[in-house]
């Protein structure tokens, strides 16, 4: 199979690479208009910051929910996943919502919102497809989660087209809620899981493996389940309250998970700490719903610290291991972690503590994500393209 076409034979390989580049150029035009650079801006059919949200829920993390799905839940289920030929349409969708939405002044509204609105729902029925021939009540939940994303994009764009005068904060933010809430379902699996294999294969005891008690994984998954619908109500108290608790109960697993062990691997670690910054943005967003500190300040904590860093961890890990590589990340990709990990402090210190600076702390927390993408890209970006290494030829 030809380069060019093997990247569409799996859902990771075109999707967490156009997650990868997509990230990068969204990144740089905000950057561009804090750098006062306007011109795309002029014609732009909404406020950048708009933009820049919605672009890095609906555009960036999409992309690597949807290279997530389209790979994990074939292995879940024990069925042969998605053909080329529904991977490159379902691409074409996501793409599709991209161009739309960038070109937004040239497009009637409506149109952007269909066109937008596409891709998650084609991607949610093949979830549902494939998880029915082994159905599971802790995978299908899944769908509701999904469904939160999809409700929190046409809220946003109801606002856009002019249907609703002031939904489009709320549906950035239950749409951003809703990925925190992926988050800590599917790292709450994935981080302890992968810790224990790697202490095991190095000879430890049982009683050193991190452990969860099952109360808080209900706990997880329950306020996982309402996050994003709390948050969706308008109740600020509600999906403050919510935040709060969910922060708690991350914070308690996490501390079972034997994350100070994982310090010398960075494909670990790297988890752990997007891990950390969800259960700390969940709580510094919740507190800041009932006036205790800068709600926007823990709003990025969120989405740079967690749902950036924890989807460079998970990509990164996915590309080595189906590909056939050794699961050790390249040292590029390690400071590519790192990098995330200081524009989301960067970030939270120009909002709430070095406010005189904040423009700086702005750009340079801006300018981390770029390099924290690129140093991705640079590392892994020719995997997407090549062959198995035990299967190539």
């Amino acid at each position: 199979m030809g380069d060019r076409l093997r990247v569409f034979s799996e859902g990771f390989r075109i999707f967490f690479l156009s997650a990868g580049v997509f990230g990068c150029l969204a990144m740089t035009l905000w950057w561009l208009w804090l750098a006062d650079v306007h011109a795309f801006w002029e014609t732009s059919a909404m406020m950048p910051q708009h933009w820049h949200a919605h672009e890095m829920i609906f555009g960036y993390a999409a992309a690597a929910i949807g290279g997530f799905f389209l790979t994990a839940v074939p292995n879940w289920t024990n069925t042969r996943g998605a053909g080329s030929a529904f991977i490159f349409t379902v691409f074409a969708l996501w793409l599709l919502g991209r161009g739309a939405v960038l070109f937004a002044a040239a497009v009637s509204p409506m149109v952007v919102m269909v066109l937008d609105l596409l891709f998650l729902p084609v991607l949610a029925g093949q979830v549902l497809l494939q998880l029915l021939k082994k159905p599971k009540p802790q995978n299908l939940l899944f769908l509701i989660m999904l469904s939160a994303l999809w409700c929190s994009n046409l809220l946003v764009h109801l606002e856009w087209v002019g249907l609703t005068e002031d939904t489009a904060e709320a549906g950035l933010r239950g749409g951003l809620m809703t990925l925190a809430a992926l988050i800590g379902v599917l790292g709450g699996r994935v981080t302890p899981t992968f810790t224990r294999n790697a202490m095991k294969r190095q000879g430890m005891a049982k009683q050193e493996l991190p452990v969860t008690a099952p109360l808080l994984d209900k706990a997880c998954i329950l306020s996982a389940v309402l996050l994003p619908w709390a948050v969706l109500s308008g109740v600020t108290w509600l999906g403050a309250g919510v935040a709060v608790f969910a922060a708690c109960v991350q914070a308690l697993r996490l501390a079972g998970w034997k994350g100070l062990w994982t310090r010398r691997q960075p494909i670990l670690w790297s988890l752990h700490l997007g891990m950390a910054f969800l259960a700390l943005g969940l709580l510094l967003w919740g507190l800041a719903g009932f006036g205790l500190g800068d709600e926007l300040a823990g709003l990025h904590v969120l989405a740079i610290g967690s749902v950036g860093g924890m989807t460079l961890a998970v990509m990164s890990r996915a590309v080595l291991g189906h590909t056939g590589r050794v699961l050790q990340v390249p040292a590029a990709v390690a400071w590519g972690f790192g990098a995330m990990a200081f524009s989301a402090v960067v970030r939270w210190i120009g909002q709430s503590v070095w406010l005189d600076l904040y423009s700086v702390t702005l750009t340079l927390s801006s300018l981390s994500w770029i390099v924290a993408m690129g140093l991705f890209l640079a590392a892994m970006g020719r995997m997407m393209f090549a062959a198995r290494v035990d299967t190539a030829g």
